[in-house]
């Protein structure tokens, strides 16, 4: 370290998820009285956030739906209507890349899953009937290869009901950032996937309705792009570093929609359930 830095106080703070250790760096220009912290712990009070999290980012906060009267705004009453509709449920969105396909077919019919494709769906579909978690529905893409890795699946969950969305089709939700190379939609492709894209996830993300008694888990079997893009909106991540995330086929993502509006990555393309040699991503 050079002399022109010192190495300041290290900081341990028991916290209940257990303990956090901080170091913070001084500069210095040879005055000892004349040192000023270049870092702060997150946990210190004057530590501003870069970001807050938005508790209403699906317009279903429960105080954002009523429009008390002034005079009842601290009342009983209106605390009993707040209470009324305050969702009790948490609702798990589990996400499923579908199964490796035939790239170089020239329609989405010839686009259907390989031999390998068949076999890492088989894996998934295994793991999630040993979750055991007590599925309410499996929407799928109404593409070829989300299909047939949804047909897949369903042989290991035969009670667990189905739909499809078209809404869930692959597509160019929006320009990366940074931009690669190798692919580059026109603006036109964003333009329309985007605005689909975007309508699904307002129509699947979203916390349980105050009528939703128990936690609910819900399947949802579609593309790389669009379960990126989706990750990325539901942390409140910038929607645009989705292409920095990596998917493998027939991969988990799980997210959870808590009743207060906080959203957890339980898993992100998690395919630890497939042996290493039948892994693939492109």
């Amino acid at each position: 370290m050079s002399s022109r830095y010192r190495l300041g106080k290290l900081v341990i703070c028991g916290l209940t998820t257990g303990v956090a250790a901080a170091a913070v760096v001084y500069k210095s220009n040879g005055v000892p009285d004349d040192l000023l912290p270049t870092a702060l712990a997150s946990w210190t009070t004057n530590f501003t956030p870069s970001t807050k999290w938005d508790y209403n980012w699906d317009k279903r906060e429960p105080a954002s739906l009523l429009a008390p009267n002034k005079t009842e705004i601290d009342g009983a009453e209106y605390s009993a209507k707040l209470q009324k509709i305050k969702p009790t449920a948490t609702r798990h969105l589990i996400l499923i890349r579908h199964g490796h396909y035939n790239v170089d077919g020239l329609t989405d019919d010839q686009r259907i899953l390989t031999a390998l494709g068949r076999e890492q769906t088989d894996f998934t579909g295994k793991r999630l009937k040993d979750l055991n978690h007590p599925y309410t529905i499996m929407y799928n893409s109404t593409m070829a290869r989300a299909k047939e890795t949804a047909d897949i699946i369903a042989q290991h969950l035969p009670n667990v009901p189905r739909d499809e969305c078209d809404m869930l089709r692959e597509g160019a939700p929006i320009p990366p950032e940074p931009p690669v190379g190798h692919w580059k939609p026109e603006i036109r492709q964003f333009y329309e996937d985007g605005a689909r894209i975007e309508a699904a996830f307002r129509k699947y993300f979203h916390r349980a309705s105050p009528e939703q008694n128990e936690d609910s888990f819900e399947v949802m079997v579609c593309h790389a792009n669009v379960i990126r893009y989706f990750a990325c909106r539901a942390m409140q991540f910038p929607p645009e570093a989705w292409l920095r995330i990596g998917l493998n086929h027939a991969s988990i993502t799980w997210l959870a929609i808590r009743p207060s509006g906080r959203v957890s990555l339980r898993q992100l393309g998690d395919c630890g359930h497939i042996p290493p040699s039948k892994l693939s991503s492109a």
